[in-house]
């Protein structure tokens, strides 16, 4: 196998500053009950697993649920409890999962659209991790204002009726100040005043608040970074009132190895770029060969949330009015980095080894700088593939997809386009001084500084066999058929281009008579050097 040469700008000593005296992150859990918001989501899950593995003698984790799809809650939980992430779990201590219980609400509502009954049950809760959030770029904003900032002014609005409370950590996100290039682990400016914010959200309707929103938003590049900044204030006005953490991870993507190699629910970040590269129907991108891809595997990003949260909750003092607000930027780009062009490099060369079941055509293309030169791309290798096949698909009496699916990665691309042509400078000091505080017998389950010496290569492989499992629901004794499969699409895909050749050379040579133009020219003499030669 090929490997890339990623090695980190600077390896970290496994320092020792941890505290004899505090007990262990198992310890410190053993006994409480968590609330947890977002734990259907793909962080959330892998939160949930890593809590009941590894602090398995907690008492209870509650987690806020709305029915979705005509599912009742109990249905969606019991779904999360048979997904592959928690076999290991199952296997081993499967009487923990009882340890997960339904809550009915929904963070878009006031109160969380929790009924008193479910207050009262949750009356112990002292953990509190706050993960739900809309990451969609293109929500309107109402709906943005609604679930990311309001719903965090509702979740401490709860947790300030929690008296045995020890931590409440929100979730928040790297990119949530994209204006700035450098990004510390402190507060800045806000660009709204959040009340205001969520009583437009609450006054307005959908349509008017989408007409003054581009004014309004100062120009920020979506509504999910925004109200996500906007969130991040109303953590910081409570945190002399509350034991709050702010913790901003950047893209999260596959784990690296716990609990399992490649886990993947979703097709975003470089996974997502892999996947549509090795199925065929991705074939160029407009970006910055160059531009930094910060990614963090989620079960770094987990074991991380975990750590902080048992560090702020075994704080002596949490009333302190002096108390600064504790930040992390969970990012890995300044130790361990990858380019957009060395994950596409990394892509091709997988995709002979790691072929997918539903590759549709052979992989290629690339990145491109020009604007032009990528839409002309889009229209040649995206837009007019797809409406050919949908066309045989409609003949064959089958369903026609891939045209409706190349408009949905044109509009991802354009909604990343921001993202994919600029670069940050995470400052990650804290969320690197954190993983020296764990004690030596946490080290085990939770320290998280292992990924500067994991090898690049060998994850993104991971990766791609976490999205063939996962994602795309393919077996990996199918992998011998899909190598031979990718040999047709290869051997057809250079036909192609020849077929392709020799009309266009057909076209301009012959109908144009360009061809007898060239051998006029060839062939052409003055008249003086014609009657020299007849003289």
């Amino acid at each position: 196998m090929y490997t890339f040469s990623n090695h980190p700008i600077g390896l970290l000593p496994m320092e020792q500053n941890y505290d004899p005296s505090k007990p262990s992150i198992s310890e410190f859990f053993a006994g409480r009950d968590v609330f947890i918001t977002g734990g259907t989501g793909f962080m959330g899950k892998v939160l949930i697993e890593k809590l009941l593995r590894s602090c398995s003698k907690l008492s209870n984790i509650f987690l806020l649920i709305r029915e979705k799809k005509q599912k009742t809650i109990m249905e969606r939980i019991n779904e999360i409890k048979n997904l592959p992430l928690f076999d290991k779990l199952r296997n081993e201590q499967s009487e923990l999962l009882d340890k997960m219980i339904p809550i009915q609400g929904d963070v878009s509502l006031l109160a969380l659209g929790l009924s008193q009954d479910d207050i009262d049950r949750m009356y112990n809760v002292s953990v509190i991790f706050h993960v739900a959030a809309s990451v969609r770029f293109d929500d309107p904003l109402k709906t943005a204002i609604l679930l990311n900032t309001r719903g965090t002014c509702e979740l401490i609005r709860f947790a300030k009726q929690l008296p045995a409370l020890r931590v409440l950590m929100h979730v928040s996100s790297t990119y949530s100040n994209p204006d700035r290039y450098v990004i510390e682990e402190e507060m800045y400016p806000a660009y709204a005043n959040w009340r205001d914010a969520i009583r437009i959200a609450e006054t307005f309707d959908e349509q008017t608040i989408d007409v003054f929103a581009p004014k309004y938003m100062g120009f920020l590049p979506n509504t999910y970074v925004f109200t996500k900044s906007l969130a991040e204030h109303v953590v910081n006005e409570h945190k002399d009132r509350l034991p709050i953490i702010l913790f901003r991870p950047s893209i999260v993507i596959s784990s690296m190895k716990d609990p399992i190699p490649g886990w993947m629910d979703n097709f975003n970040g470089p996974v997502g770029l892999l996947v549509g590269c090795g199925i065929g129907i991705c074939r160029t991108m407009y970006c910055d060969p160059n531009n930094i891809a910060d990614f963090t595997p989620v079960d770094v990003c987990i074991k991380a949330m975990i750590v902080a949260a048992w560090k702020r909750g075994t704080e002596p003092d949490q009333s302190d009015p002096n108390q600064q607000l504790p930040i992390y930027n969970c990012c890995i780009s300044n130790l361990r980095n990858s380019t957009m062009s060395q994950i596409v490099e990394m892509g091709r060369t997988l995709s002979d080894e790691i072929p997918l079941d539903k590759c549709i055509w052979a992989p290629g293309g690339g990145i491109t700088q020009l604007r032009i030169h990528n839409l002309i791309r889009v229209l040649l290798y995206h837009i007019l593939p797809a409406i050919l096949i949908d066309g045989v698909l409609r003949l064959m009496g089958q369903k026609p997809f891939l045209a409706k699916l190349q408009r949905k990665i044109y509009t991802a691309n354009i909604a990343l386009e921001y993202f994919i042509l600029n670069n940050w400078d995470f400052k990650n000091g804290n969320f690197i001084r954190l993983a020296s505080e764990i004690k030596p017998e946490d080290n085990k389950d939770f320290y998280y500084r292992d990924f500067i010496e994991f090898d690049v290569t060998l994850y993104f492989r991971n990766c791609i066999l976490g999205a063939r499992r996962y994602l795309l629901k393919e077996k990996d004794e199918n992998i011998p058929r899909a190598l031979t499969h990718l040999k047709r699409m290869k051997i057809l895909d250079k036909f192609c281009k020849y077929v392709i050749l020799f009309i266009f050379l057909y076209v301009i040579l012959i109908q144009f008579d360009v061809l007898e133009m060239i051998l006029f020219v060839i062939s052409y003499k003055p008249s003086h050097i014609i009657d020299n030669e007849c003289t």
